[in-house]
């Protein structure tokens, strides 16, 4: 962000990549308001399956990773009551027989009790270089999550998610990336939620080299640096707003890359981003759109990515929105592509730079087409 490095709290209650003033308890608005809104409370709970998360005690538990355990079995929903809370969630144990997750945190739903995503943060500061507690090394990228989730089913409503590590923080640290959340879930869906974070924000991902999840996000706000949205899932991003930050480390373009999708090579669908936009704190055209990640785990991945109908601000380079993140894996091979954008950063001056869908090509990439027969 522009002029100084930013706190943890600021950044944690930055809203669009503006600084707001601090936020570390229940915002005002929700003092004098019952804690879990419309919701119910633990004296009144529609079923035994709703847990309340409240950080003053007034729940089943102070902490999301506490309610989180409790949920033995499929089809938990947590109300989460504003608050900031600073741990480290996960959800959904995976079997080592099978390699896939338990029924335990199957379907769950968390909900934010107030409607607005900035009342309920959960947050945490691991980076992928960050010395694991036990001295066994350092977080990697995976470890550096402050949420994941591996279990199938998983929604949430209105819950901001965020890694608020600073790289201005930890000079000593090479390993700059720091996931706000994991997913890898089948039939995970995100309404109305941020996703806060530098490099490596929001990792939608799977399981496994050969299994594929779906992910949907709707009207839901993104912000980061380098790579912030990247991973293997089949993802539609519907009514989003990305951000990308201003940088003061670097001294000229580029500063990062919105999308790093890594499709396996036998996925049909990567990332659909539509009907949404782009803007940036940054320079005009100081970020390029994407480049494929190409991860040494699978070096035949195709990694795919449509754009469309979107607005790219002028943050986006519109002479080459693409770049490569190994030259053995040039962008041009993978399946980029665009459709109907709008905006400074959409402009086509190299057509050869913006490949482009035709209208027929394009009926085959909408949400239903990618989410199948799975209606979120």
């Amino acid at each position: 962000m522009a002029g100084h490095p930013v706190s943890r709290r600021a950044f944690v209650a930055a809203g669009t990549g503006a600084l707001l003033a601090p936020v570390l308890a229940a915002p005002a608005r929700a003092t004098g308001h019952p804690p879990f809104g419309r919701y119910g409370s633990p004296s009144a709970r529609p079923d035994a399956r709703t847990l309340y998360v409240h950080p003053g005690g007034l729940g089943d538990h102070t902490t999301v990773q506490a309610a989180v355990t409790a949920a033995t079995g499929a089809g938990f929903t947590l109300v989460i009551a504003p608050g900031v809370y600073r741990e480290t969630v996960s959800v959904g144990a995976v079997d080592p027989a099978t390699g896939l997750p338990g029924a335990a945190g199957s379907e769950m739903t968390w909900i934010g009790a107030t409607g607005d995503p900035r009342d309920v943060v959960v947050v945490y500061d691991n980076a992928n270089g960050t010395p694991r507690p036990d001295g066994s090394g350092t977080h990697g990228t995976t470890g550096s999550a402050t949420t994941t989730v591996r279990a199938d089913g998983f929604t949430a409503r209105s819950v901001t998610f965020a890694n608020d590590w600073l790289r201005a923080d930890h000079p000593d640290i090479t390993g700059t990336q720091a996931v706000a959340i994991k997913v890898q879930g089948d039939r995970s869906a995100f309404h109305r939620c941020r996703f806060l974070g530098h490099q490596d924000t929001l990792y939608a991902d799977t399981l496994a080299l050969a299994v594929f999840a779906r992910q949907y996000y709707r009207d839901c706000y993104v912000e980061g640096d380098v790579d912030f949205v990247f991973g293997r899932a089949t993802a539609v991003f519907e009514h989003c707003h990305f951000r990308t930050l201003d940088r003061t480390d670097l001294a000229g373009a580029p500063y990062g890359f919105v999308f790093a999708p890594s499709t396996a090579v036998a996925g049909p669908r990567g990332y659909l981003v539509t009907r949404s936009r782009i803007s940036s704190a940054a320079p005009d055209a100081y970020y390029k759109l994407a480049r494929p990640w190409v991860p040494g785990s699978d070096p035949t991945a195709r990694p795919m990515l449509t754009v469309r109908d979107t607005r790219l601000d002028s943050g986006v380079d519109a002479v080459a929105p693409y770049a490569n993140m190994s030259a053995a894996h040039p962008w041009q091979d993978q399946r980029f592509a665009e459709y109907r954008n709008t905006g400074p950063g959409a402009v086509i001056t190299v057509p050869e730079n913006r490949p482009q869908l035709t209208d027929t090509e394009a009926e085959r990439h909408t949400r239903a087409a990618y989410l199948g027969d799975w209606c979120p």
